[in-house]
């Protein structure tokens, strides 16, 4: 349906802004447009130019209260999704970040996972009241993320588990009767009304954990959503008694945050984003944690970008490979995508049979799925429409 003309005239007259767009026409003059905004029109306007004029007008500033009191229009004139979008353009346009300093600003702004991956990287130097407030606009995004992506974890890794461990050579014991009476049903004998049990499926053959997890992430600055997505997917994993998981963060020094995973908002508040990178500590760390290779698989999230000892690292890589633990390469877990990575590390990676590929949150789940039956990850990838990263060969 087409819009009346004074509609798209007061859209174009908002995307403009100011200036020569508020004169008005009269006879040859086209400098202006002719329209006089009404006073809702005139504040979502100011609220704009506000942002988006300032490198002409200086117009937030760093007041805190031009700041607290804009924070607060936005949310008024635009739904949060734009909301998100201008509180991320005004810490890059503005250098706002210490805003965030502010406990009184905190409770103006509109939780995501970007804001909660800023804060994070500012918890170091944050006041204690700040903080407090912090952690329960972190606490609301990560509940609000766990609601989203729990459950289908649970279902994708929980199923996966329970069919790669089915048991078909089982002791009499060890028999899953219901199944193998579904399973035999075609062998059913009528005059003996009984049916022979030619497969036999039994229950698992137990042990304290089906398949060991374990996480190292990569909390340089630009990690930083995805350290986020994989604490909280950590926490998820933790609390399924049939893995054993374990998170380890990294920059120059390695930190194991295995102890915390009860409370992702205690996971995400023991990292420290924006250090360097020293991909083969962590990785000689993780070797130290692996218990049964075969049974191990060990995601490394990261962008390859190796500050420590690149070669000792492709040497480590190929040694976990060879030994038979599943290694996984995520460039990002973000809905961003990895547009910056080390290619000839993910080359190397990728010459070893491990693909390294950007997964967004959404598609995690199945991607451990995946791993855990020891699929073709790189097949996995190319039905998703992932891009992975391609051999040197």
């Amino acid at each position: 349906m087409t819009q009346p003309f004074d509609e798209r005239l007061r859209r174009w007259r908002l995307i403009l802004g100011g200036g020569s767009a508020d004169g008005i026409c009269t006879g040859g003059d086209t400098d202006g447009l002719d329209l006089t905004l009404s006073a809702a029109d005139q504040a979502m306007d100011d609220a704009l130019s506000a942002l988006y004029d300032s490198d002409r007008q200086g117009s937030l500033g760093s007041s805190s209260p031009k700041v607290a009191r804009w924070l607060g229009d936005i949310r008024s004139y635009f739904p949060s999704s734009v909301v998100k979008v201008m509180q991320q353009d005004a810490l890059n346009r503005l250098n706002l970040r210490q805003m965030l300093l502010e406990p009184e600003m905190l409770e103006a702004v509109e939780p995501d996972v970007h804001l909660v991956s800023n804060l994070l990287s500012l918890s170091g130097v944050m006041p204690s009241k700040t903080k407090e407030t912090a952690r329960i606009v972190v606490r609301r995004v990560v509940e609000e993320l766990q609601r989203k992506l729990e459950n289908p974890t649970r279902q994708a890794v929980m199923g996966s588990l329970n069919r790669a461990i089915r048991n078909r050579r089982p002791r009499h014991n060890e028999i899953d009767w219901h199944r193998t009476i579904r399973a035999n049903l075609k062998h059913y004998q009528p005059e003996y009304r009984t049916i022979i049990p030619e497969t036999r499926i039994g229950y698992g053959r137990k042990r304290s954990s089906l398949r060991d997890i374990i996480l190292c992430v990569d909390q340089s600055g630009s990690m930083a959503t995805s350290v986020v997505y994989a604490g909280i997917f950590s926490a998820v994993l933790a609390s399924l008694p049939a893995v054993q998981t374990r998170l380890v963060v990294f920059d120059t020094a390695v930190v194991d945050l295995s102890d915390l995973l009860q409370d992702p908002v205690e996971v995400l508040f023991g990292t420290q984003l924006g250090g360097g990178t020293d991909i083969n500590q962590a990785l000689a760390y993780c070797q130290t944690l692996i218990r049964q290779p075969q049974e191990t698989i060990l995601v490394l999230i990261s962008d390859l970008y190796e500050g420590g000892n690149r070669q000792e690292m492709l040497k480590r890589v190929a040694a976990l490979s060879s030994s038979g633990v599943q290694l996984v390469t995520l460039l990002a877990l973000n809905d961003e995508g990895a547009p910056y990575y080390d290619h000839q590390n993910a080359a190397f990676m990728a010459n070893l049979g491990i693909p390294a590929f950007a997964c967004t949150p959404d598609l995690f789940p199945d991607l451990m799925a995946t791993a855990i039956n020891r699929q073709d990850l790189g097949q996995w990838a190319a039905k998703q429409d992932i891009v992975t990263a391609r051999s040197d060969r």
